[in-house]
């Protein structure tokens, strides 16, 4: 009586379906040690050139790590790409919050490849240093341009200073030029500093705006207007049109204030609907008129160079402040002196100075 009861309990164990035969355990072995595989520079850069999307994936990781290791060998890839770079468009794209960068940057992306253009789309993200959070929605919030077979996108790492992931976003440039793509639209998500980090590492630069924000969304005005290319007021459809044109008379008269540009461009205001679709290929039309002219002026050819030197430099500046924080002794230093700082027994410039004084005595 107890065995019946027993069999027909549902903590009894059943048996487990068995392994169908037509699954070799030896493939799935072969799968897991082939993803460990680590593919050579050299097969990173062959792949690249080739137009593959998984080795500039890889490589792109390689660049974000933190790892020495890695960095040699992004150091590689990164020369192995070099000669066959500088061949795109670069786009920098701003705007606050709200007011559809992402939603314009999928129909602007979309124009591009319906036109036959390559388009890899980069996020700088000044990641919170709060949360160390980081927002990377850009490939859930642009459903159709991710699934596009000439679209690439992607979002920036999280946890790292704005330097660094400005940087790494503009070796990634050299990566994905020499991948093919001939438009690279970086995108600022944050609000502040990333503008001009990205202003450094782009030929156009474009600032997005909505009618109506008022004042309290438009505080970054004039820094950012200064440096921008292009005003287009998104989001001009339905009931807000009247509001997008006035706007647009609006920043084009602010624009007038300001100096004249190096460039010899004199920034244009236009209005669109990313949702409707209407007035991006104006926007495209207006870059390729600054691209020509600023081509046959040569300052887009001197603008790079000036890039490729600020880059330089700036990456120097990264380095050493790394390689300074890094040293145990400093860390230390550091700590000992906060609290000294806090209870007002030494001045912050007396402090930061015998730091530095410490470091100078001490290194190699």
């Amino acid at each position: 009586m107890s065995n019946k009861k027993n069999s027909s309990s549902a903590l009894n164990e059943k048996p487990g379906i068995s392994q169908p035969e037509s699954i070799s355990m030896a493939s799935i072995e072969h799968i897991k040690q082939f993803r460990k595989i680590q593919p050579s520079s050299a097969e990173l850069i062959e792949g690249i050139l080739a137009g593959n999307i998984t080795a500039l994936s890889r490589s792109i990781t390689l660049i974000e790590s933190t790892n020495s290791n890695h960095l040699a060998k992004a150091n590689e890839v990164i020369n192995g790409c070099l000669p066959y770079a500088n061949k795109s468009i670069r786009i920098g794209i701003t705007g606050v919050p709200g007011v559809g960068k992402s939603t314009f940057i999928e129909a602007f992306g979309k124009y591009l490849t319906g036109i036959g253009k390559k388009v890899a789309v980069l996020a700088v993200d000044p990641s919170s240093t709060i949360s160390h959070g980081s927002i990377l929605g850009d490939k859930t919030r642009m459903e159709e341009l991710v699934k596009d077979k000439n679209a690439f996108i992607r979002p920036s790492p999280s946890g790292e200073t704005l330097g660094g992931v400005a940087r790494k976003t503009r070796e990634t440039i050299t990566l994905c030029e020499a991948c093919g793509f001939d438009i690279i639209i970086i995108e600022t998500v944050g609000v502040g500093q990333s503008e001009t980090a990205v202003h450094s590492m782009v030929d156009f630069f474009l600032l997005l705006k909505i009618a109506g924000a008022g004042d309290e969304l438009q505080g970054i005005k004039r820094g950012i207007m200064e440096m921008a290319d292009a005003i287009v007021i998104n989001k001009a459809d339905g009931d807000n049109i009247n509001k997008a044109n006035l706007a647009k008379l609006e920043f084009n008269r602010a624009l007038h204030l300001f100096p004249a540009k190096k460039s010899g461009w004199m920034p244009t205001t236009a209005t669109c609907s990313a949702i409707a679709h209407e007035g991006i290929a104006t926007v495209w039309q207006t870059i390729e008129k600054f691209i020509d002219l600023t081509q046959s002026n040569h300052y887009f050819f001197e603008k790079r160079k000036e890039q490729n030197q600020y880059w330089m430099l700036e990456t120097i500046n990264e380095q050493l402040k790394s390689d300074f924080y890094n040293q145990l002794e400093i860390q230390k230093l550091v700590e000992e002196n906060k609290k000294a700082v806090q209870k007002d027994e030494i001045s912050p410039f007396a402090a930061a100075q015998k730091i530095l004084n410490f470091y100078r005595e001490n290194k190699k």
